[in-house]
């Protein structure tokens, strides 16, 4: 396998217009909205730097001026914060093969969901993607409100959201942070809007097992994508002040 790598980038998609949320969102990024007393997206970073990250990539859309208002200098604790603009939504997919240019051939990062608090051991998940160096590896929980991801025996994903029909011996929530090789955005069409869950599937469908599974239930996790979420770690977040 080589010489264990370290994991030096994050990409955070930015870019969503954060429909669930509104009107909070309506002149907002999601993962600007505060909590306490900072940034969504900040904690997010926080928790990759404790893995080891030191660079960040971010797309954007809507309302972009925003992000270089809370980045004035186009950083956050030091760590340079890479800004890459989308007239045109991309989608989860379309956004990272918009940033191919910025990451190496043989790079593999971490992708963090931008509307995502947690605090779960991320040293897991990337040990766990680098034993056999799959195409991905999905951090997902054994508990949750969406337990849609099929895992079998061998801890590979064999089925999201029901797509393929293809049953595992076990159901998880994805936490919608992954690691990632770089080569799988080959997979991906430029220029053109796509998801993550449709680059998954038609890579279970052509390669089985190069999509695989972290199942990690340590630590905490939270997705505010709800008005009711979104209070929730507000208000808990503010009461810790």
């Amino acid at each position: 396998m080589g010489e264990k790598r370290r994991y030096t980038t994050a990409f955070i998609p930015g870019a969503g217009l954060g429909r669930r949320l509104r009107p909070l969102t309506e002149k907002c990024p999601k993962p600007l909205l505060p909590v306490g007393g900072r940034s969504v997206i900040t904690c997010a970073m926080d928790h990759l730097i404790t893995a080891g990250v030191d660079r960040f990539i971010v797309n954007t859309h809507h309302c972009p001026e925003m992000y270089r208002e809370k980045f004035p200098d186009g950083a956050w604790r030091g760590r340079p914060v890479i800004f890459r603009h989308e007239p045109e939504l991309l989608d989860t997919a379309g956004g990272l093969k918009n940033i191919e240019d910025l990451l190496a051939d043989d790079e593999a990062i971490i992708c963090y969901n931008g509307d995502v608090i947690s605090d779960l051991p991320l040293g897991e998940l990337l040990e766990q993607h680098e034993r056999r160096r799959p195409e991905a590896t999905l951090a997902l929980r054994s508990t949750g409100p969406l337990l849609n991801i099929d895992v079998n025996d061998s801890g590979e994903i064999c089925d999201l959201r029901g797509e393929l029909g293809t049953r595992g011996t076990r159901r998880c929530l994805f936490t919608g942070i992954y690691a990632l090789e770089t080569a799988l955005l080959r997979h991906i069409e430029p220029a053109r809007p796509s998801s993550v869950i449709d680059l998954f599937l038609e890579r279970i469908r052509r390669k089985p097992g190069s999509i695989r599974a972290a199942v990690i239930d340590g630590g905490t996790w939270t997705d505010i994508g709800s008005p009711e979420a979104y209070d929730r770690v507000r208000e808990g977040l503010e009461a810790m002040r």
